[in-house]
């Protein structure tokens, strides 16, 4: 497979163009014929012009590429090499919804022939692509695994936002259906991975590597955003404790915050789910998603008392919320955890206003249904910075100072600024 790809007597499709898909389809085509599928037709419309819908890439990356973006299926016929990057959301009750791998395992196997290769890059628990996406491979190409056609999985490891640690600089752990799948998979992968593959012993322990790189960040936030409640309570600051306790060698400087996006935010629950299939349930695990996805909620009462100590009204009350994207320099909003703090707030009947240089107010509106204002205002109650933007982190208290009125409280979720005792602001941090 790999000589006949490299030859461009075959071609690779990348099925799902998102934050994951397109950077990989981009990356491919430098040395492969491509085809990027994706199933909504505007984006597919931008790519052609050279554009990232996600603006993660710059323009140039789409140029002199052998690639073939399309919305058809029918193209998928063309390709021998598929390789599956669409989301892994989870439902309203955080159950997995398995229905984009679902439509694209479907899809690939109407086009599926003897000799192809499928390789799953999309998030899941241990065994989803030999259990549930397999056989919708082979239902409707009426072929058979082993005999007929090939699969493999390999972790998408993209961190948007992130320009030292691009995709081909991150090392690719790549597994197969068998010795010979694993193989070609690992050589076509290495051909762009300049930090090399990493070849698992099979497609389980692949997938389960990537959904515990994301739980252990997760348990190590919601710990430190534990001790933060804590420490409010006894008056000491968290950041000042994280620096004293750092000075030792083997101490992880991990810090309080609000977890969103999709890797921290949502992976974990692809692990307790198929631990509760399994008869299991997870303590641990479960203990610090409910910590981590409390925090919006936490932060809103902790301003709540905040404006109450000063004798001021909620229902009365203004609030600027500066930030909405999951992390700092990004556009992506998937799981915004602000957006629920945003929600939180607007229960007390708190007026607020919502800024971020970098998402689309159409998206917002679209996902959250929220506005998203072209600046703020004045005479605010409070400001809550929530992402650490670098237009954010170049402000001074002088800034803020002039945004509120007569009694400003200064929310610093990221611990951006150095605020004095005497510089006339109630100031609060994780």
């Amino acid at each position: 497979m790999y000589e006949e790809l490299l030859q461009k007597q075959k071609r690779i499709a990348v099925v799902g163009l998102g934050y994951v898909g397109l950077p990989i389809a981009l990356e491919f085509a430098r040395h492969f014929r491509v085809i990027g599928f994706d199933i909504n037709a505007d984006r597919i419309a931008m790519m052609k012009q050279g554009e990232d819908p996600s603006r993660e890439l710059e323009s140039a990356m789409f140029c002199d590429k052998d690639i073939l973006f399309t919305s058809d299926p029918d193209d998928l016929k063309q390709a021998n090499f598929f390789v599956v990057a669409v989301p892994t959301p989870v439902d309203d009750y955080k159950v997995p919804n398995l229905k984009p791998l679902q439509r694209a395992s479907e899809m690939i196997g109407k086009a599926l022939k003897p000799g192809d290769y499928v390789v799953y890059e999309s998030t899941v628990y241990p065994g989803c692509t030999e259990d549930d996406c397999l056989p919708f491979l082979e239902e409707q190409s009426e072929l058979t695994l082993g005999r007929d056609f090939k699969i493999g999985y390999s972790p998408e490891r993209i961190s948007p936002g992130d320009k030292k640690r691009t995709l081909t600089t991150i090392k690719k752990v790549v597994s197969g259906s068998d010795a010979e799948a694993l193989e070609q998979i690992a050589a076509v992968y290495g051909s762009i991975i300049k930090a090399g593959v990493y070849k698992a012993p099979s497609i389980k322990v692949a997938e389960a590597a990537k959904v515990i790189e994301n739980t252990q960040r997760d348990l190590n936030i919601s710990l430190m955003n534990e001790l933060a409640i804590i420490f409010d309570k006894m008056g000491i600051d968290t950041q000042e404790v994280i620096k004293a306790a750092g000075t030792k060698w083997n101490f992880l400087k991990f810090t309080p915050g609000l977890v969103g996006g999709h890797c921290i935010g949502i992976d974990p629950y692809y692990l307790l789910y198929k631990a509760r299939q399994l008869g299991y349930d997870p303590q641990v695990i479960n203990s610090g998603r409910r910590i981590n996805d409390g925090m919006p909620a936490y932060i809103a009462t902790k301003l709540l008392q905040m404006l109450l100590k000063k004798d001021k009204n909620p229902r009365q009350t203004k609030v600027l919320v500066m930030g909405l994207t999951f992390k700092e320099n990004i556009a992506d909003i998937r799981n915004s955890k602000v957006a629920e703090l945003v929600r939180e707030l607007m229960k007390y009947s708190i007026n607020v206003h919502l800024v971020d240089p970098h998402a689309s107010p159409n998206e917002v509106a679209h996902e959250y249904n929220l506005t998203l204002m072209d600046g703020p205002s004045n005479k605010y109650d409070a400001v809550i910075a929530a992402v650490c933007h670098d237009e954010y982190k170049a402000l001074d208290i002088s800034y803020f100072k002039e945004l509120m009125n007569g009694q400003p409280i200064l929310l610093d979720l990221k611990g951006m600024y150095a605020v004095r005792e005497d510089d006339g602001v109630e100031y609060w941090r994780l």
